[in-house]
């Protein structure tokens, strides 16, 4: 496992695969990539990097090599039985956000053409992952890349930062004047959605570990907790007007006492699947008008050019706690499960890694 480097120099061949030649030859049907794919439910030892043939590209889907993809606790749910487990055929490919550049375009016009720096987020399991050197993935699911960020901290940042915006942005409708609670802010949502409600006014409280204290305050928290030490039911002195709840009820019941924070008429937004299914049973029973709602996500392009922009202009930043080879899936997995990553981890791609 390595930290996150800089972003790599535009114009060096080999930190920035761009710049390289793919021959299109070696990509003709018949031809095999390595990808990380889930055999069956369990542990790590169901994980593997097998040769398998290339993508499917069909209608207006691009071809894209994959640089970098993030690892995210859906994956690591997959593989253990929970998460998308029971809608896949084993193998699967896992794998729902990357970076990358690509290698053939639907057609001659399209928007994207080869060569092009762009990063998405694929829908899976319609599509298999993006845990390999290769993806098919559909034009609108993408965008330009951010030219600020490297390849190893592009790659982790769609499917998370998608998740934060739908969130804040499309159901919270975050604005200046709210208090905002974000929990597990320093996770790979959670630091996206920290810098999103601060960008767009809000008074923002979030809970983490004491080490991650500061690094929230950097990105923009106003008030940080420590769910460790504290009951933060107790800490916060004035109702908040919306909880961006990354937890649920699989530890000490977070989104239940969540609702003792909230406002009459307030907004509690519950992120991972299957994390508190009485929720709407206890609202209802609150009498208070608060309105309570599950996310689903789309990964969808023109969000993802706004990010960049966001990124580009320095509203927004990530961090990268890990780099592992592809054939290190298996302790990302563990590193992921361990939920001590600040920000995210990441799976390098890039040829000769």
């Amino acid at each position: 496992m390595t930290a996150a480097s800089a972003a790599p120099a535009p114009n060096d061949p080999a930190e920035n695969p761009a710049a390289e030649r793919y021959d299109l030859a070696d990509l003709e049907p018949g031809a095999t990539m390595r990808a990380l794919r889930v055999h069956g439910v369990g542990g790590v030892e169901q994980l593997s990097v097998d040769e398998v043939p290339l993508p499917i590209v069909v209608h207006s889907d691009l071809l894209v090599r994959v640089l970098a993809s993030g690892v995210n606790p859906i994956e690591t749910k997959t593989r253990a039985g929970k998460g998308m487990a029971g809608v896949i055929d084993h193998p699967f490919v896992l794998g729902g956000e990357f970076a990358g550049v690509v290698v053939r375009a639907p057609y001659e016009l399209a928007e994207f053409q080869p060569g092009d720096e762009v990063w998405g987020m694929l829908l899976t399991p319609h599509y298999q992952g993006a845990q390999a050197e290769y993806v098919s993935v559909p034009m609108l699911s993408v965008s330009r890349k951010p030219a600020t960020l490297g390849w190893l901290e592009a790659g982790g940042v769609p499917l998370a930062a998608l998740t934060a915006w739908a969130a804040v942005v499309d159901a919270g409708r975050v604005h200046t004047g709210q208090r905002v609670l974000v929990h597990a802010g320093a996770g790979g949502v959670g630091h996206f959605a920290v810098q999103l409600a601060r960008f767009y006014g809000a008074h923002v409280i979030a809970t983490a570990s004491e080490r991650n204290h500061e690094w929230l305050r950097e990105l923009g928290a106003h008030e940080v907790i420590d769910y460790r030490s504290q009951q933060f039911e107790e800490v916060v002195d004035e109702p908040v007007d919306v909880v961006v709840d990354l937890i649920g009820n699989v530890a000490d019941d977070t989104g239940t006492r969540s609702l003792r924070v909230l406002r009459d008429g307030g907004l509690i937004i519950n992120v991972p699947t299957g994390s508190w299914p009485t929720m709407h049973e206890e609202v209802a029973a609150e009498g208070r008008g608060i309105v309570a709602t599950t996310l689903k996500l789309s990964p969808d392009g023109r969000v993802l050019e706004t990010l960049a922009q966001l990124f580009d202009q320095g509203d927004l930043r990530t961090h990268v706690d890990g780099a592992f080879a592809l054939a290190d899936a298996a302790a990302a997995h563990e590193a992921v499960e361990s939920g001590r990553t600040r920000g995210k981890n990441v799976l390098d791609l890039r040829p000769g890694r």
